[in-house]
């Protein structure tokens, strides 16, 4: 799963399946812990990713929203600032 970027040991990958995989949503990795998280809402859908680190994951999730939509819709990885 290709990397977007890692900032305060969080790991934010994306991956593209074709119709298997929508809505468009995140992975996020800490540790041992995983969150899934939904583009859009910026809900975790799935996951067991602390409380803090999903208040950091959902912060850059805001700033760059409109990108990682765009990157979902064009299925192109770019690597995106850290928080």
């Amino acid at each position: 799963m290709p990397e977007v970027t890692r900032f305060y040991g969080i790991v934010i990958k994306m991956f593209f399946k074709p119709k298997e995989h929508e809505p468009a949503h995140i992975h996020a990795l800490y540790n041992d812990c995983v969150g899934i998280f939904d583009i859009k809402t910026f809900e975790m859908t799935d996951g067991d990713l602390p409380i803090r680190a999903q208040q950091l994951v959902k912060e850059w999730l805001t700033l760059n929203q409109i990108k990682l939509q765009e990157m979902w819709n064009k299925q192109l990885i770019v690597q995106l600032p850290p928080l």
